[in-house]
């Protein structure tokens, strides 16, 4: 095979293995987003505070048995992933590091939250989805690049949980009922991907196996990603305390949606991650520069009109989705949006490029750095606004992470192209913005409204892109065009 060749292959597996990862992101998300018109109004506010609230204390636990194995891991195996012998040996090294890890977990759970206590009940349900997380192995098949084995049988075992949610889920006493139905759900999720282990490596005896040479990377990772759980679920565990599970079920409803429009926009670092360590350890630092404009100008392109259109729709969007009792989740929604912007950026330099070319340290205290930001504005907005005070904690966590990454790599970026890439984007983004705006001020029908903004919205940003010749837009644009003309002409 030709250079050329390799390269052109390469360029197809990133696309192909983006379009899964964004399948897979999304299918994960989907779920809860799905039934959560439904769910909001059974279950009420209240009940899906205590569900956000003891959720956000079991993702500690769930830090704790990770222990950073999910990034290193896929890390790992992408280096080798040529070499089945050397990667048989990686991979069971590192799942029984997780085993190990898992079981603690699990052990410090049980004895400090599912014997008594006045939510204790659902503790002991969540169990299972600490249980779940010892049989993950999605970061072997991203490691590998074979993002489609993750999302096909996971597809249908989501479907069947939502089947499950409506069934099953009748009243607000039905709280246990859904939190098992979710953990189950993502155990069976979790299980299936075993079945494709076999074709990839082989058993390895455990006299072979070196667990221990995994245990300093493995926390070099865990320590930034405590950082990154307290400006992200820190806010719920907070708002539970120092506020009431009432504010947290409106924060939480904001970041359902803001979570899986977030992973259209990071779902490419995953992808992009394995394919950056990979071009790292042949040392084509050419390669990785160009991958990280051109991921920049992804970011741009997509996360900007998300934002703008949120901000656009939310007053109308909230109360037909979530209910008119979720009225405060419009501003929390309006304010945590921008966060698609900012993690966007820093997923292209943390998760994209620090990452993949062996600089946790300076990734490490980019997130700690955030997660101190987020602590003491959280300490006292909460008290004063709630979820809303939240909301601004996490922008602005978000923001002092990206510039601390801006900082480390400001001889490696060239911030000019990156600046004008953003003013282009954002330009097109304010007129779309602006024009819709207008119109929605004379449409009083609230379904209307979305509909009428949302597509013509979408009509203006692409007229936008194709006036100005937008380059990454017209390759995608162009590629797309030239398959249908030739599959017609076959």
């Amino acid at each position: 095979m030709t250079r050329k060749e390799e390269i052109i292959l390469a360029k197809a597996n990133i696309v192909k293995n983006y379009i899964y990862n964004l399948i897979y992101q999304i299918v994960t998300i989907i779920t809860p987003l799905i039934t959560t018109p439904y769910l909001s109004r059974v279950l009420g506010a209240e009940n899906i505070g205590i569900y956000g609230y003891t959720s956000s204390i079991l993702s500690y636990f769930t830090l704790l048995g990770a222990l950073g194995v999910l990034k290193y891991g896929q890390r790992e195996i992408a280096y080798v992933q040529d070499n089945r012998k050397k990667m048989s040996k990686v991979f069971w090294e590192i799942n029984g590091l997780r085993a190990i890890t898992n079981t603690i977990s699990v052990l410090f759970f049980i004895v400090f939250f599912c014997i008594n206590g006045e939510y204790a009940i659902y503790y002991r349900i969540l169990i299972i989805e600490l249980i779940a997380n010892m049989f993950d192995i999605s970061w072997f098949f991203q490691g590998i690049e074979e993002f489609k084995k993750i999302v096909m049988r996971n597809v249908a075992i989501k479907l069947i949980g939502i089947v499950f949610i409506f069934l099953f889920v009748k009243s607000s006493n039905d709280l246990a009922i859904y939190i098992l139905i979710y953990v189950v759900n993502l155990l069976l999720g979790n299980l299936s991907l075993w079945l494709y282990l076999p074709k990839y490596i082989n058993k390895v005896k455990f006299k072979y196996l070196n667990i221990k040479k995994h245990v300093k990377n493995t926390i070099s990772f865990f320590v930034p990603q405590i950082a990154v759980q307290v400006y992200t679920v820190l806010d719920k565990t907070m708002l539970g305390s120092i506020s009431t599970v009432l504010e947290v079920g409106y924060y939480e409803q904001a970041q359902k949606v803001i979570r899986i429009l977030l992973n259209i926009v990071t779902s490419l670092g995953t992808v992009m991650m394995p394919r950056m360590a990979n071009s790292f350890a042949k040392g084509e630092k050419d390669k990785i520069k160009k991958n990280i404009k051109d991921s920049f100008n992804f970011v741009f392109l997509v996360s900007i009109p998300i934002a703008l259109g949120i901000i656009l729709i939310a007053k109308d969007f909230v109360p037909i989705f979530f209910g008119d009792e979720y009225e405060r989740t419009i501003y929390v929604m309006q304010i945590i949006v921008l966060t698609v912007i900012i993690i966007g950026c820093s997923n292209v330099i943390g998760t994209q490029y620090l990452i993949p070319t062996k600089r946790q340290k300076e990734y490490t205290i980019s997130v700690f750095a955030g997660a101190i930001v987020n602590f003491i504005l959280n300490w006292f907005l909460i008290k004063s606004y709630g979820s809303i005070g939240a909301a601004i904690g996490t922008v602005f966590a978000e923001l002092t992470v990206f510039m601390v990454q801006l900082f480390f790599v400001r001889k490696e970026i060239d911030y000019n192209n990156i600046i004008k890439i953003f003013i282009k984007y954002l330009i097109y983004g304010l007129i779309m913005f602006t024009v819709c705006y207008i119109v929605g001020m004379f449409i009083t029908n609230s379904i209307l409204s979305i509909t009428i903004q949302c597509t013509l919205g979408v009509l203006i940003y692409l007229t936008l892109l194709i006036v100005g010749k937008d380059e990454l837009f017209m390759k995608i644009f162009n590629k797309y065009k030239n398959k249908i003309i030739r599959s017609k002409d076959e």
